[in-house]
This record gives C-alpha cells, sequence and structure tokens, in this order.
C-alpha cells in the first residue's frame, strides 16, 4: 500500500507540474528582487507575444520587480483555479472572469479589495468605460481590473440577405422572419458549432436576460437566493430550442466545433453567426467589408431590459494573500496603460476597456462600432456558465445539446436547474 502511496503521489506531482507549466523566471535570477507571480490564460502563439513585451518593459522600467509569468490555456485554468482557490501556492495577480466566476473568490476572502487603489488614483478608475468595471463588483466594492471588454454580435454575410433583400432584424420577430426567408431560398441561416456547449449557452445568456426581470434574475444568479421559478427561464430555452426545430440552425450542430463553424460561415455557405466582438477581424479576414453586425433583437413580451446586451469583461484580481499588494497594483497599472491598450488592440485586435484605446487608428471599424454599443448599452448580460454557481452551470452545459436533439425538454432541464439551485443555497455561506 505504501509503495502504491508512493506511485500515486509521483503521479499527481507530475500532473501538477504538467498543469502548472513552466515559469519565465528561475528563483536565482530574482535575487533581491520583488518577485510577482502572474497568471493568464492566452498561451497561444498569437497571444503570448503581447504579454512578454509588456512584462519586458514593465521590468526594465521597474528593476526591482521581477515578474513570474504563466499561462494555461482557457479550460486547464479553470482546474487550477479551483485549486489555487483551496491551497496556499497562489499567484499574486490571476486571471478571472467577471461575474460569478469571481464573486466565488470574494466570498471565500481570497480576492483583495481594489476599491481603495481606483478611489485614490482617480485618473487611472476614469481611465476604464463604467461598464467594464461594474461585472467585477461585489457589495459595492471592485474586486477585478478588466483586460478585455467583450461582447456577442450576430454577424452576417451582406451578399447572402441582399439576396433576399434583407435587413438586420431589431426585433425577435424580424429576426425569425429573416431566418424562415433564408431557410425558403435553400440557405442555412445560423451557424452554429455546439460541440463545447457554452457556444449555446451563450444564446440562454441573452433569452435569460432578455425574458426575465432584472431584480429576479440577478436573486436566481445570487448563490445564496436562486430559485429560477421565473416562467421566462422555460420560455427561454423555449425559443432557443425552436431555432432547431425549425431547421433554422446548420446540420450536425453538436457534434461541430466553434471553429469548424466559423470556417463553414467563412465559406459564405450560412446567413448568420453569433460571435464574440474580438473575432471581428476573423470575419473581415474572410469576407473582407461583405458583412454587417447586429445584436440580439428586443423581445416585444420580454420583462427584461431590452437595452442590455451579451458580453463580458474578463481580466485579473490580486490574491488577498500577496506580501506586495503595491506592486500588484503598479503592474497591472503598467498592463492597463493607455499605451498598452492600444497595443492590446493593434496587435491582438481585443477591443479594450480603456476608454478611447479602441478607435478608428487602432482597430477595425466594425470593432470600433461594436465597442461603442456595448457603451450605450444600459447593462450587460454576462456569459450564463460564469454568472451563476459552478453546479447550476453545469446542469446548463450538460443539458443543452440534450435540448438541441430534443431528447429533453426546456421544462425538464429548468426543474433540474432549480433542484441544483435548492442544493446550492444550503452549501454557500
Amino acid at each position: 500500500m505504501r509503495k502504491m502511496a508512493k506511485t500515486l503521489g509521483m503521479a499527481m506531482l507530475i500532473f501538477v507540474l504538467l498543469l502548472t507549466g513552466c515559469s519565465n523566471s528561475s528563483s536565482g535570477e530574482a535575487e533581491g528582487k520583488t518577485v510577482l507571480k502572474f497568471l493568464h490564460k492566452w498561451p497561444q502563439p498569437e497571444y503570448a507575444p503581447y504579454f512578454e513585451e509588456v512584462v519586458k518593459e514593465f521590468e526594465a522600467q521597474n528593476p526591482d520587480i521581477k515578474i513570474d509569468m504563466e499561462a494555461i490555456a482557457d479550460e486547464p485554468i479553470k482546474d487550477k483555479l479551483r485549486v489555487i482557490l483551496g491551497g496556499n501556492e497562489v499567484p499574486d495577480i490571476m486571471f478571472s472572469w467577471s461575474g460569478e466566476f469571481a464573486r466565488k473568490f470574494v466570498r471565500a476572502g481570497a480576492a483583495l479589495d481594489l476599491t481603495p487603489y481606483l478611489e485614490e488614483d482617480t485618473a487611472w478608475k476614469d481611465s476604464f468605460i463604467p461598464a467594464s468595471l461594474q461585472p467585477f463588483s461585489s457589495d459595492d466594492k471592485n474586486y477585478g481590473i478588466p483586460l478585455r471588454f467583450n461582447g456577442k454580435f450576430f454577424v452576417y454575410n451582406k451578399e447572402i440577405f441582399d439576396k433576399y433583400n434583407l435587413q438586420a432584424p431589431q426585433t425577435w420577430d424580424e429576426f425569425m422572419n429573416v431566418l424562415e426567408t433564408l431557410k425558403q431560398g435553400g440557405e442555412t441561416p445560423i451557424i452554429l458549432g455546439n460541440e463545447s456547449p457554452w457556444a449555446a449557452i451563450h444564446y440562454l445568456t441573452g433569452l435569460n436576460q432578455k425574458m426575465v426581470a432584472q431584480d429576479v434574475r440577478m436573486n436566481d444568479y445570487n448563490p445564496r437566493s436562486g430559485e429560477f421559478t421565473d416562467p421566462g427561464y422555460v420560455k427561454a430555452m423555449e425559443m432557443f430550442a425552436e431555432l432547431n426545430q425549425k431547421g433554422y440552425l446548420m446540420d450536425n450542430v453538436n457534434s461541430s466545433s466553434h471553429d469548424m463553424a466559423k470556417q463553414y460561415f467563412f465559406t459564405g455557405e450560412g446567413g448568420i453567426m453569433y460571435v464574440e466582438l474580438e473575432e471581428f477581424q476573423n470575419v473581415e479576414d474572410s469576407l473582407s467589408a461583405n458583412w454587417g453586425f447586429f445584436q440580439m433583437p428586443a423581445i416585444s413580451e420580454g420583462k427584461g431590459n431590452q437595452n442590455y446586451i451579451t458580453g463580458a469583461p474578463d481580466g485579473f484580481i490580486v490574491s488577498s494573500k500577496t506580501e506586495h499588494p503595491e506592486e500588484a497594483i503598479k503592474f497591472l497599472k503598467f498592463l492597463t496603460s493607455k499605451e498598452n491598450a492600444i497595443k492590446l488592440a493593434e496587435q491582438i485586435g481585443w477591443p479594450s476597456p480603456i476608454d478611447g484605446a479602441t478607435n478608428p487608428d487602432t482597430a477595425l471599424q466594425q470593432v470600433v462600432e461594436g465597442v461603442d454599443t456595448m457603451k450605450q448599452a444600459e447593462g450587460m448580460a454576462e456569459w450564463l456558465d460564469t454568472d451563476v454557481h459552478a453546479k447550476v452551470a453545469d446542469v446548463y452545459l450538460a443539458n443543452i445539446q440534450l435540448l438541441l436533439d430534443g431528447s429533453k425538454s426546456p421544462e425538464e432541464i429548468i426543474k433540474e436547474v432549480q433542484a441544483v439551485a435548492k442544493e446550492v443555497q444550503s452549501e454557500v455561506e
């Protein structure tokens, strides 16, 4: 048994080493310097150089500080952060989605209250688009600094729309008429790859928000009080399922990845696709100027604010355990400076939360217009799978493919959501 335990221990050690990756510095290199551990989620070759440049420049300007940077991709970092939440080896600065994902760190006392630093440096605070800071707040305090300001929009192929004399719809009824026209013309109305079910969850993010009153939805998304008994949740699922029932979604929707679906759309085979603002450059590269965009249309019977937009910022929180809060804030100020925000827009094409950084000189015109649309919105419907408790999110994620293939009804799924929400209430302090 002792030998087996030792073997298992070695296996776990190897797993942890693989999970955490390699840092950019050794302890010897950091002698006599303040070392800040910095964890982000963009190891991809198209993104990593930006962070490497920023860190290199910061260290050059602050020779007494060493940034120990680590990058772990989107899905693995969720597991990494769960481990971090219960352990002692916590990065000083770490990536976080906004909404409930960040609030669980706040409830656990793991996130540093950044409000005093923002209030002290009003120029820094005022440099952010206000809507980008709000999703990182909890009990009127701010616990996160946004790096990206991302929204969700329907993009459409102008050539196909012109063929049928179609205009971008403003209401859900107009939207359904557009889809029916495209279907009758032999086109694939909507391209959606839901192999990873977050893609469909983004539809429900907006539909929940538009169908359910804001105060009710916020009460339900709060793990301490969530019930999900409002009929709007079932109706939102019915409306989404109807898109597939009426033949408006592409074939093999549950077995196609989001990237596969994008490539299909880029070949001009489909009329509409729901994408994030940061993906606009991909659309432009493939369709040139022959495309347009619109936000999720208003729903006349919906009880939610119809002038909200689906999307959310993501960025960084500072560990409450950090021994170097001043240095951590100094790095975050540098990372989110106007100069680096402009680089973010120019080099990567990401919409920045820094007001004015995304402009016609730094970004695609449609990205600029998308950011303007988000600034004018009255609020944001944050990604459903990060804005509710993880257990509730898991119910949605596990069932959304079954909803599309008809294996489960909206009523059955929402009953499961209600049961898990009740269970969560008893678990959350």
